[in-house]
């Protein structure tokens, strides 16, 4: 599994691992203190000592390049973080299904719902969030004071 950070942050760690590695720390320090397996640590350091520096760099992303550029996705989170009714919808609520549809009106690119999944999950970290199921005429004080006063004398108390 990948562990979590960019790939500058992931080459920082890899170098951080040499140089404590040439300072003289065994294999198990170095891999407790970054939070390593012990088998990564030895890969970096062999593949350090065959290619040198550039043996631990970050390396290019694979893949197909994403449809938007860096701009455009800062703007399509600037315009989802406003919500949904700002973008002309009856609800506040964003679906993939009308993510698909802004991205494709207002930048010409047309994703997949599973890669407007993708994008919202890996470039924005974004999780999926579901609404709870409230009545919009709750009245959360009378709630309160019917489960102090209300409740208490309705409840069966155990038997003794």
């Amino acid at each position: 599994m990948r562990p979590h950070g960019n790939p500058k942050q992931l080459e920082a760690r890899r170098r951080q691992a040499i140089a404590m590695l040439r300072s003289g720390k065994t294999y198990r320090t170095v891999a407790k203190k970054l939070k390593s397996s012990l088998s990564s640590v030895v890969r970096w350091y062999q593949t350090y000592r065959k290619k040198g520096r550039q043996g631990i760099r970050s390396q290019a992303k694979w893949g197909r390049p994403s449809l938007l550029t860096d701009p455009q996705k800062e703007k399509l989170k600037k315009t989802l973080l406003q919500g949904a009714a700002a973008a002309g919808h009856t609800t506040d609520l964003w679906t993939l299904k009308r993510i698909v549809r802004l991205i494709h009106a207002d930048y010409g690119v047309r994703y997949t719902h599973v890669g407007v999944w993708k994008l919202l999950r890996h470039d924005f970290g974004w999780s999926y969030q579901k609404p709870q199921r409230r009545a919009l005429q709750r009245d959360e004080k009378a709630i309160v004071s019917w489960k102090r006063r209300t409740w208490p004398s309705i409840k069966k108390s155990p038997k003794t």
